[in-house]
This record gives structure tokens, C-alpha cells and sequence, in this order.
């Protein structure tokens, strides 16, 4: 019995080519769809569970109450891990202490490259569950010690045996390569980590540290902690929740009141983002939204399903009729009907994996993700064929109870008419298909035009022309005077500044400060970038008020430049010549600036102060000569700094790039978003030019009538498109206030942020009913122009 279903669900398929090509075609677009989301979020909410310890691993972050708000923050004293093993040690099985992944300058021999690696204590091998190639998982117990990752030792030694060589980091210290691990994967926090070496030759090579008159008033370094076996790690994170706190010995430090917990593994991925002390989410609202998105655009294709199956049932009519005479009852019809629906389902099925598979390295480079089919996974095999038979069973499901519930008598007597109602579930169904089509084409015309809103800020600096080097070795940094002159004589550069933090992010904050009218209770925290006198000329800063730094105020060594929105929490009316107090030591305040992006472009900028430091030599920043081509310059300024530092490879960032990065979150989603959008509407078309063909295939006698009593070709057009035309709009009535609620709402998190406009409902309305007409057009078009003799001969 089984065996007759599909074989008769075949030959329906060989009889109506044209139906099935559209139904497979369309199930294939959705169900590809699915599967590239369902890939997409299966690699997100697999986030870092590469390391087998992923449900006890945590990172220590603290709460600090910073200019009256409290703010979350990842960076914590270098004493922390030190701390919380002598005082909780039995809670935890490691803590350790890391510095931030930085790229530094690695070679061996005349192989020298700028590589990302990290400072960490020796049990992260064990932490992370490292796959450990060569060496052991003891490998960075000698301080001079480092362990490569598979891809870097490649790099560096090719098919040679690096264990034992000697390498030389940062052109300061000599390190013997005691390791090799496997790469870690794209998914994983850590996957960029292509070297590690031992914490203790970060405090060696950086005298400095242990030097700090209160090492605990100062954050820069990282902490992560293994929880213990069965423990809880909730109830660890309350127990350590004053470590930092009884350590601090100055009053303004602890004014900031710091809370230490612990964030789970888990949640670094999806849930990252904390406000006023609350985690309220992060990445983990992209996958709900991709999640919603993929299920309605499967929803799409199985509508289209539903439509031209209900759409042909008085074609099935007759043999639904004689099967009931001879003896066929409901439940077999039925699994006949979903015999069909699944043969289409799993042909749907294996199309969609030719479609993921050519649509996975552009979908991979829009999403910045590395997925891949799992072929050879049985586990692949077994979801993929249960979401295809699910597929089936959805969209055969209307279509089944549908068609099976005709009355044999009615049909065979020739008085079966489907009745004036029967298209009302199949119009409701396309009503759906194009509201969830427009809500998706309005919210990416909506996150295009808050992407472009914020790229269109006033940024306060001039970032064209300006490149950011960070190769700042104490070589480089020595003979910064001659650098500058050599550059700017050569005619390859306007000016050269150097500068603590890169033009595009914050790398230093500073509490300690006091001011005229202070609240004593208020603590601050204020990022303070050290600069040198050029470094206003250098990025173009726009003084409201006041003046730049200049070598010829020796004063200005203790001076402060602010920008607007220091001066507005400050709260000086006049604030050139204001005394801003810094640890105790008066700095002047010598001008105001336009307030710079420098952090995120869609939030408030941060009261922000300018002081000038001759050591902070972390970044230099360029401008090169407008004058003079952009690779002349770099040719100069490559020749330049290999002269003065040979030791360190020449590499370059431009800081329009670099600002331009700050946008890819939202131009992912964006771009991610048109791509569905744009499947969802071909979806949707694919089933309105299905159900055209059958409404012209089933009106043909009528439009012979028409034709012969002096019905024009626009008229008749016109007839057969109305109602699809009415159906649209209907679905733009539902759709347009839905798309303002959600895009509204997705706005809302934003403080810069555009407005909804007019045009934007306009624009998408127009374009559904445009897309409509055209896809309607064909088949009504060729109806209108069909010879009426053909349709009325047998009359």
C-alpha cells in the first residue's frame, strides 16, 4: 500500500512538471534558508564549547560605580588571581591571570611577523583542555618558555621539528618553543591566541608593575577561574564579591565600591552586555531574530505548497470521488495526499543542500563565520531527514484534510464545485506570504538607514588620510624626532603624533580627579589619553575654545585638553584656565574640543580629557601628504621605520578602515537581513505565479467569452490581477504598523539613532505591488492574448 502512495505521488509529479517544479523549487529556497540559519545558530549557541571544561569556566569581571553609573568591566589588578586562590582556593580548581591578546612582534631567524598571543599562567593549558601536539600540558613552567599554535609553527618552522628553537619576542627576550597545540576553533573566544607565554615573563619583562604604589588601583590585566567540581558557581561568584574592595587603601578607589563576580563561560558569547549592573543580553537577541526569520520564510514555501495543492482540487477531484466508491476510507486518502507532500519534501530536501552548499562561502563572509555541511555526521543525516519529513507534514497538511474531506456523490454526479468560500483560506495564506515578506524588506531599509544615520555623524577629527602603526618598540620610540623630521622633509606626511590609545578606541581610563564644585561623593572615571604636542594638528581635533598643546608653553606638560562632554559634566562656564586636579597634582585646562568618536558611533560620547606624555609611545598616527600618492608615502614610511627599527616588521592600518569596523555588527545583520528578505519575496512570487497559472488555466472559457464580447487585453490584465493586487494590500495594512512596533523597538537600544520615515512604508508598499503586478503579468498577459476559438471549440 505504502509502495502504491509513492508511486502514484510520483506520476503526479511526471503529469504536472510545471506545478512541481514551482512547489520544489520553492520548498528547496525555504528549507535552504532554514538550514543556513539553523547552521548559523548552531555555531553560535556552540560558542566555546570546544574546551571541555565550558561549564566551569568563568572570567572575573567587577561592577564599578563610574560618574554615577554603574558599569560592568572585564579588566581587573594583576593581584586578582592571586588573591582568590589564597582566600577561596578550595572553591576553585584554577584561577589564573592573563594579559589581553595583543599583537607583538615574533621571529625566528629572518622570519619576523606581527603575531597575536597572550601572557597566561601555565594551568591555562590545562584549563582550556589544549590538544597539545608536541610537548605536554606542562609545557610553560620555565619563565622563557612560549607554545605555538599548529597553524603559527607552520608559519615559522614548515615541516621542521619546532620544539627546542629559540625565538625572539618583541625584540627584548629569547623564549624556547616547549609546545605545539592544535589551532583552536573559529568559534571560540580564544581563536586568535596563536602563541602563548608564561605570566611570569609578562612581570619580568615589565619591571614597572610590580613597582605601583597600589597595584589594586589599577585594571589592565585579565582573570579566569575554574570553578571546582559540583560546585556552584553562583554561590562562589557572591562569595568573592569584595575581594578587590578590602584590598583598595585609597578613598577615591574605593568610592567606585567594585563587586568582583564571576561570567560564566556560557554567556560570554550571547550574553555580554550589562547595564547598570544587570546582564541584559547580547548576540543571543541576533539568534532569536534569525531563529523567527528562518521559520517564517520555511513558513513562506510551505504556504505555497498548501495554495496549489488546495488550488487543483477540483483537478483531484474525480479520483478522490472514485477511490471513496471502491472503498477507500479518510485516513487512507490522507496518507496518500502526505505520501506526496514528503516525496516533494525530501526532493525539496536534497536541492537545498545543493543551494547551501554554493551559498555557504559568500553566506561565511557575511556573517564572519567558518560553517560547513556535516557530511559525514550521522547525527546531520538523521536531523536533516526529520526536518524534511516535518517540512512535509506541515505543508501537507492542510492540502491532505482538504482534499480527502470531498463527498464522493457531489463529485462523480459532476454538481462539485469548490463553492465561493473556498479560496478564503488560500487568500489568507498569501496575505500572510507578503506581510512577513514587507515586515523583512522595511526592517532592512530601516537598519541601512541607521547604519548610514550613524557613518554620517559628525566625528570631531578628520580621519582621511590619517594610519595608525603599532609598531611602538622602545627602538621606534627612541628616535621618534628623527622619524618625524625624515617623514615630513621626504614630503610622505603632514604630521606625526604619538599617542596612548589609537584614534579608534579608548586603551586607558583614569579615576583621582577633582574639581572646582565636586560632589565628594561622586567617583569618576575619565578616558585620559597621554599624547604629544603634535597630536591635535596631527588628527585635525576642532577647538570650540582655547588652544592645542604647544612646545612653547612649558606649562603645558601639566595642562589638559577636554572635549564637550567633559566640559558639560564638569560644569565650568568658562573653563579655560580651570583647575582640574589629577591624584593631587593641578593640570590647567587649556582648550575644548568637538567631541571625537572614538568608541561606539551610535552611543553618547564619554567625557574624555587629552594630557600630554612624553612616554606613551603606544600608537603612532599619521597624516599622510594629500599631495603625494597614498602608496608613495607608505613606501617613504615603510623605508623610514625599517631603517630606524630593522629589527620589527613595517605594518600600517587605515583609520577610516578601522572606523569602518565599528559598523560590521549592524551591517552583518543588515546585509543577512536583505538576503532573506530578498528569498522571502522571490518565495512568495514563486507561489503567486503558480496560483496565476491555475486562476488563467481555470478562467480560459471565461476569458474566450469575454474576449469575443469586446474585452480588451488591459481589461481582461486587469481582471486577473485585482485580486492579487487587493490581497497585497492587505497584507501591506497588517504589515506596515508591525514593521514600525519592531523596528521601533530594535531602535530604541540605540541613543544615536535615525527616525522611521514616511517614505521608507511608502517605498516598500510600492515595490510589493510593483513585484506583484510584474509576477501576475506573464501569465495573465499571455491569457488575455490567447486565441478564444481554442477555449470555446468545444462549446
Amino acid at each position: 500500500m505504502i509502495k502504491s502512495y509513492f508511486i502514484i505521488a510520483f506520476r503526479n509529479l511526471r503529469k504536472n512538471l510545471g506545478y512541481s517544479f514551482i512547489n520544489i523549487a520553492g520548498l528547496a529556497m525555504g528549507m535552504a534558508v532554514a538550514l543556513l540559519i539553523g547552521l548559523w545558530i548552531w555555531d553560535e549557541i556552540t560558542f566555546n564549547r570546544y574546551h571541555k571544561n565550558y561549564d566551569r569556566i568563568a572570567q572575573v569581571w567587577q561592577h564599578n560605580l563610574y560618574n554615577g553609573t554603574k558599569e560592568s568591566q572585564v579588566s581587573n589588578p594583576y593581584l586578582m588571581a592571586e588573591e582568590i586562590r589564597n582566600n577561596f582556593g578550595s572553591d576553585f580548581k584554577y584561577v589564573l591571570q592573563s594579559s589581553w591578546t595583543f599583537s607583538r612582534t615574533l621571529a625566528h631567524g629572518e622570519k619576523i611577523f606581527i603575531k597575536r598571543g597572550n601572557y597566561f599562567e601555565p594551568a591555562v593549558t590545562e584549563m582550556l583542555s589544549l590538544k597539545m601536539l608536541k610537548g605536554t600540558r606542562d609545557c610553560l613552567k620555565d619563565p622563557y618558555s612560549i607554545a605555538l599554535s599548529t597553524s603559527l609553527a607552520q608559519a615559522y618552522f614548515g615541516n621542521a621539528d619546532p620544539m627546542g628553537q629559540i625565538m625572539r619576542l618583541d625584540n627584548e627576550v629569547d623564549v624556547k618553543v616547549t609546545g605545539v597545540y592544535e589551532d583552536l576553533p573559529y568559534n571560540s573566544t580564544f581563536r586568535d591566541m596563536g602563541y602563548i607565554v608564561p605570566w611570569e615573563l609578562y612581570l619580568i619583562t615589565n619591571k614597572w608593575i610590580k613597582k605601583m604604589n597600589d597595584p589594586w588601583g589599577s585594571n589592565f590585566t585579565q582573570t579566569f577561574a575554574q570553578v571546582a567540581d559540583q560546585a556552584d558557581m553562583e554561590k562562589i561568584s557572591a562569595k568573592i564579591v569584595n575581594v578587590k574592595f578590602n584590598k583598595l587603601r585609597d578613598e577615591d578607589d574605593r568610592k567606585y565600591k567594585p563587586e568582583v563576580f564571576l561570567h560564566p563561560m556560557s554567556k560570554w558569547h550571547l550574553y555580554s552586555e550589562f547595564e547598570n549592573g544587570k546582564n541584559i543580553g547580547g548576540r543571543i537577541e541576533f539568534v532569536w531574530l534569525f531563529g523567527i526569520i528562518g521559520v517564517f520564510v520555511l513558513l513562506l514555501a510551505c504556504i505555497n505548497f498548501m495554495n496549489l495543492s488546495t488550488a487543483r482540487s477540483e483537478k483531484r477531484a474525480k479520483e478522490v470521488g472514485i477511490r471513496k466508491s471502491i472503498g477507500s476510507v479518510r485516513a487512507q486518502l490522507i496518507s496518500q495526499f502526505f505520501s506526496e507532500s514528503l516525496v516533494v519534501a525530501l526532493l525539496a530536501f536534497v536541492v537545498s543542500l545543493l543551494f547551501v552548499q554554493l551559498a555557504l562561502p559568500m553566506f561565511n563572509q557575511v556573517a564572519d563565520k567558518k560553517l560547513a555541511l556535516l557530511w559525514s555526521n550521522p547525527l546531520f543525516w538523521i536531523a536533516g531527514i526529520s526536518f524534511s519529513l516535518l517540512t512535509g507534514i506541515i505543508a501537507g497538511s492542510y492540502p491532505a484534510l482538504y482534499l480527502s474531506s470531498f463527498q464522493p456523490v457531489k463529485v462523480l454526479k459532476g454538481t462539485f464545485r469548490a463553492g465561493r468560500f473556498a479560496s478564503i483560506p488560500r487568500k489568507v495564506l498569501v496575505v500572510l506570504q507578503f506581510t512577513v515578506s514587507v515586515v523583512l524588506i522595511i526592517g532592512t531599509i530601516v537598519v541601512f538607514r541607521q547604519i548610514e544615520f550613524a557613518k554620517n555623524r559628525p566625528i570631531g577629527y578628520d580621519r582621511n588620510g590619517l594610519i595608525n602603526i603599532y609598531q611602538t618598540t622602545p627602538e621606534i620610540h627612541k628616535h621618534f624626532d628623527a622619524v618625524r623630521n625624515e617623514l615630513k622633509n621626504a614630503g610622505a606626511i603632514v604630521e606625526l603624533t604619538e599617542s596612548g590609545s589609537p584614534v579608534t578606541q579608548v586603551w586607558n581610563t583614569n579615576g583621582g580627579f577633582t574639581w572646582k564644585g565636586k560632589d565628594p561623593a561622586l567617583s569618576v572615571d575619565f578616558p585620559n589619553n597621554g599624547v604629544n604636542y603634535e597630536y591635535g594638528k596631527t588628527v585635525g581635533l576642532i577647538f570650540k575654545d582655547g588652544r592645542d598643546f604647544s612646545r612653547e608653553h612649558a606649562t603645558d606638560s601639566s595642562a589638559f585638553v577636554i572635549n564637550e562632554s567633559a566640559l558639560k559634566f564638569l560644569g565650568f562656564k568658562n573653563p579655560v584656565g580651570e583647575i582640574l586636579n589629577w591624584n593631587n597634582k593641578p593640570y590647567t585646562i587649556i582648550g575644548v574640543i568637538k567631541d571625537m568618536i572614538v568608541e561606539s558611533p551610535y552611543e553618547p560620547v564619554r567625557p574624555s580629557l587629552f594630557h600630554i606624555d612624553k612616554d606613551q609611545g603606544n600608537v603612532f598616527i599619521l597624516k599622510l601628504n594629500p599631495s603625494v600618492s597614498t602608496q608613495e608615502s607608505i613606501d617613504k614610511i615603510k623605508s623610514v621605520f625599517t631603517k630606524n627599527d630593522p629589527a620589527s616588521p613595517f605594518e600600517y592600518k587605515f583609520v577610516d578602515e578601522e572606523y569602518e569596523r565599528k559598523f560590521q555588527s549592524e551591517v552583518r545583520v543588515g546585509k543577512l537581513a536583505s538576503f532573506f528578505a530578498i528569498l522571502a519575496i522571490f518565495i512568495s512570487c514563486l507561489g503567486i505565479f503558480g496560483l496565476a497559472s491555475f486562476v488563467a488555466e481555470q478562467r480560459t472559457k471565461e476569458i474566450g467569452v469575454r474576449k469575443v464580447m469586446g474585452a480588451s487585453v488591459l481589461n481582461l490584465w486587469g481582471m486577473l490581477s485585482k485580486d492579487f493586487v487587493v490581497l497585497v494590500i492587505v497584507s501591506l495594512v497588517i504589515a506596515m504598523p508591525m514593521a514600525f512596533y519592531l523596528m521601533n523597538s530594535w531602535l530604541n537600544k540605540y541613543d544615536y539613532r535615525t527616525e522611521i520615515a514616511w517614505w521608507i512604508f511608502a517605498a516598500s508598499g510600492v515595490g510589493a505591488l510593483l513585484i506583484t503586478l510584474c509576477t501576475v503579468s506573464y501569465q495573465s498577459i499571455k491569457a488575455a492574448l490567447a486565441n478564444p476559438v481554442s477555449s470555446l471549440r468545444s462549446e
